[in-house]
């Protein structure tokens, strides 16, 4: 229902304009402030730079975050990670990860962030928080906030805004009549549009997500996606219909579908009850950092990687690259 009224398929989306029109207010309002010098930001001693959104969820920042920090990581930068922590709840912060933590403190982005790319993760709801952890245990050159566009309370020094190139701005209005954080002529003053499928506008960088083998949780064993047999699909993220399009592209077509909230907290036997003899759970990475503690040999995970195509992005890993050298 909410991505119908979002796109504006339902005019339900008129009731809500009241609240859109509070939400636009109150966030323009803050954001003057700080442009006005009525409120000042914490700037870091090294380069920060904001991977976000203009909209809700589901738009593939968090491996635009992992791609950028790969690519860094190859040119030799010494780059950490913050986050919010969406969908955890530590007994304190900011909390730096650790093969210790898990999702339910940490939250499963951050988490996954952290064992992908081996790079230095720390959560706080107020990031500079987390960067002045980071800073205190680790020599780093450049710190990459996983969304936070929004978050004008740390400074930033570049400004990354990934786009659903599909379904773009849906009705175009704030939350909750529609799905805007912020309006779109906010990408004017951002340093870089990154398009996650569909047609890119002019100046966005073009970018897919490549899925790999899908991988077995309990024994690391890697497969086509296409060969597992009686396929649930499971996702809890922003979109989940973009991960079962996934599976369909590649040759899955799942007995069931099962459609989650994005970070949605998973127990040991609400995922077991998805499947009966005989079948394969196969979720997204994102569900698998929560599963993996209570993980069966009939549930697989499949990984993906973001790719940015053109001279665009290329640029931009330069820019970064540089800011960070200095």
């Amino acid at each position: 229902m909410i991505a119908r009224i979002w796109s504006g398929e339902s005019p339900l989306w008129r009731l809500l304009l009241p609240l859109s029109w509070l939400y636009g207010l109150v966030s323009g309002l803050i954001r003057l402030s700080y442009r006005l010098g009525l409120k000042k930001p914490w700037r870091a001693p090294v380069p920060v730079v904001v991977v976000g959104n203009l909209t809700a969820g589901g738009n593939g920042k968090t491996p635009v975050a992992i791609w950028l920090v790969e690519q860094l990581q190859q040119r030799g930068i010494r780059v950490g990670v913050v986050s919010r922590g969406y969908g955890g709840k530590a007994d304190r912060y900011p909390l730096l990860l650790d093969a210790s933590t898990t999702p339910a403190s940490a939250g499963d982005e951050p988490v996954l962030i952290w064992q992908r790319t081996g790079a230095p993760v720390a959560v706080s709801p107020v990031r500079a928080d987390a960067v002045r952890a980071l800073l205190a245990e680790h020599d780093l050159q450049l710190i990459i906030t996983d969304d936070g566009l929004q978050h004008y309370r740390l400074a930033r020094d570049v400004e990354i805004v990934v786009v659903d190139g599909v379904r773009r701005f849906g009705n175009g209005w704030w939350l909750p009549a529609g799905p805007m954080r912020e309006r779109a002529s906010r990408l004017q003053t951002v340093d870089a549009v990154i398009t996650n499928g569909g047609e890119p506008a002019p100046g966005e960088i073009p970018m897919t997500l490549r899925p790999g083998q899908a991988v077995n949780l309990l024994t690391g064993e890697r497969c086509e996606m296409s060969t597992l047999p009686n396929v649930v699909a499971m996702a809890g993220i922003g979109h989940p219909p973009r991960f079962f399009t996934t599976l369909e592209k590649g040759g899955v077509r799942p007995v069931k579908t099962v459609a989650l909230a994005d970070h949605q907290a998973l127990l040991q036997a609400d995922v077991q009850a998805m499947t009966q003899p005989g079948e394969t759970l196969l979720m997204t990475e994102k569900d698998a950092v929560k599963c993996r503690a209570f993980a069966q040999d009939n549930w697989w995970y499949l990984p993906v990687n973001a790719e940015l195509q053109g001279d665009g992005a290329q640029r931009l890993l330069a820019k970064l690259t540089l800011l960070a050298q200095r």
